[in-house]
């Protein structure tokens, strides 16, 4: 049997309430402690709630949560009191003294999963919904909390699933001459699977995109318009912008949300040979924000003839996504716009950038950037659930593990090794809801939460 954990549910410091929640085997006799009576289910009882000695600390309301209907599937205590932290401290010590221990972060949503209220990626939604930085973000954590998430991932274990079935039978069956490796039918069901796992994974890739934002850098050589581009992007004058190349020696951030979506912009130094120390370390800072980034945005000058990106192309990160900014279209007469029509997002090399002409001076082409930078991205997708790093491992693997799959079936390696094959692949998409898991696995999840949730 578990032992019985408290903790503060409401934000640290004073406020008009503030909550203390309780789950846990104790939790009938402690509320008949506190109330004086046994409460009744899910009805706020007025109280007057008092220390070990009698005194009286708070007028609160209790309710109680009888298993299993309550969030963490076990007797749930919630205690309603004024948000000053001296009162939640004080009756945290009274529930202490009753043998009740602190919560770990995290721990009563971790109940919940173990109860079966929720698998992983519910309760990783749970989280996701309280840090939420926009209302993207928010919509697609509760499509997450809802099950959207879920029910893909399910589908796709059932397939797998069908196809071990299928693929074993012929193992243990062989005197039946079932030729599985030569059915076609095998081969398209694979194949389809393959695809969804992909799709899927794009999307889970949005999701993650929506929960943890954009990491933006914005890199070219001196008087290009980066810092421009950086305010007009801002709405406000954050960085320092004169007609004086290498102005910007350091890097400034900015966070922003665009369309819904998170996102950090980063502007670095002009990148060009130097002999000033400082330049030069504010040039060696670029490439480090280059290296981390999810996408970078080229800043040429379109007025002059000399301005080539391939240069600065060249020193990126091979699998960064890149597009090409053309600025100063105001003093060059390029209409606003899309230049060359390529996917947003797309990885070098260069030929398959998108360039976008703009004018940070006079705003033309800035709606279609922000447009290109998040409206055209599948993060900005009404339909997209909340995902992490760590769905998308795993999905990795899956797909790894499916494509050794096939590539079996195509060198006909034995029904045997194919179908180990399909066991590890359900194996890494069984993680991401929790179907199959480590108590590793576990800990570094609801490590992550907060305490009281």
């Amino acid at each position: 049997m578990r032992d019985t954990i408290a903790a503060i549910a409401t934000p640290p410091g004073a406020g008009g309430v503030g909550v203390i929640r309780v789950s846990g085997p104790q939790v009938p006799q402690l509320a008949i402690d506190l109330l004086g009576e046994p409460p009744q289910p899910r009805y706020a009882h007025l109280c007057r709630l008092r220390d070990a000695q009698g005194a009286a600390i708070d007028q609160a309301l209790l309710l109680n949560f009888p298993a299993p209907h309550s969030f963490t599937g076990e007797d749930v205590l919630e205690l309603h009191t004024h948000g000053s932290p001296v009162v939640l401290a004080l009756l945290l010590e009274r529930l202490h003294g009753s043998g009740v221990r602190p919560a770990r972060p995290g721990e009563f949503s971790e109940r919940a999963f173990l109860e079966g209220k929720m698998d992983l990626t519910q309760a990783e939604a749970v989280a996701d919904l309280i840090s939420a930085g926009s209302a993207a973000a928010a919509r697609a954590a509760m499509r997450s909390l809802d099950g959207a998430f879920s029910i893909l991932i399910d589908a796709l274990l059932r397939e797998l699933i069908a196809l071990r079935v299928q693929l074993e039978a012929a193992i243990d069956f062989p005197d039946e001459e079932i030729d599985i490796l030569a059915e076609a039918q095998v081969q398209q069901r694979l194949a389809e699977l393959d695809r969804r796992i992909a799709e899927l994974r794009q999307q889970a890739s949005a999701g993650q995109q929506l929960r943890d934002g954009i990491y933006l850098v914005i890199i070219g050589p001196p008087n290009a318009g980066k810092s421009s581009l950086l305010n007009a992007l801002a709405g406000s004058d954050r960085a320092i912008v004169t007609a004086i190349p290498g102005t910007t020696r350091d890097v400034l951030r900015e966070s922003l949300v665009i369309d819904g979506v998170p996102i950090t912009v980063v502007d670095t130094a002009g990148l060009r040979d130097s002999d000033d120390p400082v330049e030069r370390e504010g040039v060696r800072r670029a490439g480090l924000e280059a290296a981390r980034a999810d996408h970078a945005l080229v800043v040429i000058d379109d007025s002059d003839p000399q301005a080539d990106p391939a240069a600065f192309l060249a020193g990126l990160p091979d699998a960064l996504p890149v597009t090409i900014v053309r600025n100063k279209i105001d003093l060059s007469g390029r209409s606003p716009g899309l230049v060359v029509n390529s996917a947003p997002f797309s990885p070098q090399p260069s030929a398959l950038s998108p360039e976008l002409a703009v004018s940070c001076t006079s705003g033309a082409g800035l709606d279609q950037l922000r447009q290109h930078l998040t409206g055209q991205s599948p993060g900005a997708n009404e339909g997209s659930f909340s995902a992490r790093g760590r769905h998308l491992a795993a999905l990795s693997r899956v797909a790894d593990h499916l494509s050794t799959a096939r590539r079996g079936l195509d060198q006909q390696v034995g029904a045997e090794l194919v179908a180990e094959d399909l066991r590890l692949a359900q194996e890494s998409l069984a993680e991401i809801t929790g179907a199959f898991n480590a108590d590793q696995l576990l800990g570094e999840i609801f490590s992550s939460f907060c305490i009281g949730k």
